[in-house]
């Protein structure tokens, strides 16, 4: 790869950052950064109709969430939509282009018509129209022969240029078309490295033809990108998958998280090791090592990432990260998460996770999953039993001394009085203990049991298991 490549990334106003496009900025930036290139960002803003600043605004917040830092201010491709015009008129003084009046119907028909593949069959090529506002569109005169390049990702790539039709460069209202547009800005900007998803794929013949018959400097090479698939292996879609980015930051997923695991999508370290520093991944990545398969986007897989992430925080991070994203409602309830920080944090897999973890510490009654509350006091072995058992042990603790290893101690002994574990060691705690925690925190899974209850107190730990007691009755 020649040295100090130059790379771009170019979303649209859309008001969102799509998982799938955001996969794509982090291989451009990843491969800026790790070359000593640079890393431009142009707002592909030629839509008048989406063409508002808070769109844009919404996907550039994601990327500085994201820490995918750009070189220099972001470029506005609506700035040079003169340029662009200008450029394809002389297009069409020099013969590379002609004016066409074909309706989307009329070409439909010629094409059911002659029962050919569908699409533009080039009947304006040789009618010398003038042009006409509002009724004809500019189209490209597609050379004969074949068009290819090199890609980094899939190979060798070649298009025959009669399977591809004469594609518009200006549509009827005299509006540029995005592909002119994307290439004229590419050679102006200097990019070197074109870095994008599969779904570009078939526009990029089209791409350099324009380039090629404007003698404009080409890319030294094209990289396109592992198309995202959900499990059904159908593109990730907006109307049937999460693919927002702002989205996953709500659920508590970490920027170290996300960016660790777009990285995997379609290409793995080396050594094997997935989940690691960006710095490191910035090192060792490689767009020749990158699969051209469909990459499944698995969320199950993104949750594990994310969770080694949340254990790698200093325990003052992680409990700063869960304040500044808003998991928690209010101070006491912040007051409660630092009693037993560290045990939460081994426990979450997302910061959005903290609060049901947490919530029976600071609520005066936590809700109860009522599923658990039937497989584990309703129909739980000796579940009445061991409240009882529980209740009388942990009573004695309150002038002795309320402590974790005391509530171990004393819960050890009602689940043997209770008939659940035997004096000699059966390892049945877990079991015995299951009544006694949702009684106290309304589920059967969360932070370990003693250390819970030791922040819990004496007095709210004894009511909640008298109330549970009552209830079952």
């Amino acid at each position: 790869m020649p040295d100090a490549p130059v790379v771009r990334f170019a979303p649209s106003p859309t008001g969102f950052l799509h998982v799938g496009s955001a996969h794509s900025a982090l291989a451009n930036w990843l491969v800026a950064r790790g070359s000593g290139g640079r890393f431009l960002l142009r707002i592909e803003d030629t839509d008048a109709e989406r063409n508002r600043p808070e769109l844009i605004e919404n996907v550039l917040e994601m990327l500085r969430w994201l820490g995918l830092d750009w070189d220099g201010e972001p470029v506005h491709q609506s700035d040079r939509t003169d340029v662009h015009r200008e450029t394809a008129l002389q297009m069409a003084a020099d013969g590379l282009a002609y004016w066409c009046d074909c309706t989307p119907e009329a070409v439909q028909a010629r094409a059911k018509e002659r029962g050919g593949p569908p699409g533009y069959d080039g009947f304006c090529r040789d009618r010398g129209l003038e042009r006409v506002e509002g009724t004809t569109a500019l189209r490209f005169r597609r050379p004969s022969g074949s068009t290819g390049w090199t890609d980094l990702v899939r190979g060798e790539v070649s298009f025959a240029n009669d399977s591809l039709e004469d594609f518009v460069l200006l549509r009827s209202n005299g509006s540029p078309v995005f592909l002119l547009a994307n290439a004229l800005d590419d050679a102006h900007m200097g990019i070197t490295h074109v870095i994008r998803g599969e779904d570009h794929v078939n526009g990029t013949p089209k791409y350099l033809m324009i380039l090629r018959a404007l003698d404009l400097t080409e890319p030294v090479a094209f990289a396109h990108m592992p198309l995202l698939v959900n499990e059904g292996r159908k593109k990730l879609s907006k109307r049937r998958d999460d693919v927002s980015v702002a989205d996953y930051r709500a659920e508590g997923f970490l920027r170290e998280g996300i960016l660790n695991y777009l990285s995997l999508l379609g290409w793995g370290p080396p050594d094997g090791v997935e989940v690691r520093p960006i710095e490191e991944i910035v090192q060792l990545y490689d767009l020749a090592q990158v699969t051209p398969s469909p990459a499944f986007f698995d969320r199950k897989k993104l949750l594990h990432v994310n969770a080694e992430w949340i254990r790698r925080l200093s325990l003052e991070d992680f409990l700063d990260r869960v304040r500044e994203g808003g998991f928690l409602p209010h101070d006491a309830a912040h007051a409660a998460l630092a009693s037993i920080g560290a045990l939460v944090q081994e426990r979450v897999r997302t910061l959005a996770e903290v609060a049901d973890m947490v919530d029976f510490l600071w609520l005066d009654e936590p809700p109860t999953d009522e599923a658990d509350w039937d497989k584990v006091v309703v129909r739980g072995k000796a579940a009445a039993e061991m409240l009882d058992e529980a209740s009388a042990r942990l009573r004695s603790l309150t002038e002795g001394g309320w402590t974790a290893a005391a509530i171990s101690d004393a819960m050890e002994q009602a689940a043997v009085a209770a008939g659940i574990t035997k004096d000699d060691g059966s390892p049945q705690m877990a079991k015995a203990s299951g009544p006694v925690r949702v009684a106290v925190t309304g589920r059967r899974v969360g932070p370990p049991l003693w250390e819970s209850l030791e922040a819990l107190g004496a007095e709210r730990t004894l009511a909640r298991l008298g109330a549970a007691r009552s209830r079952l009755d």
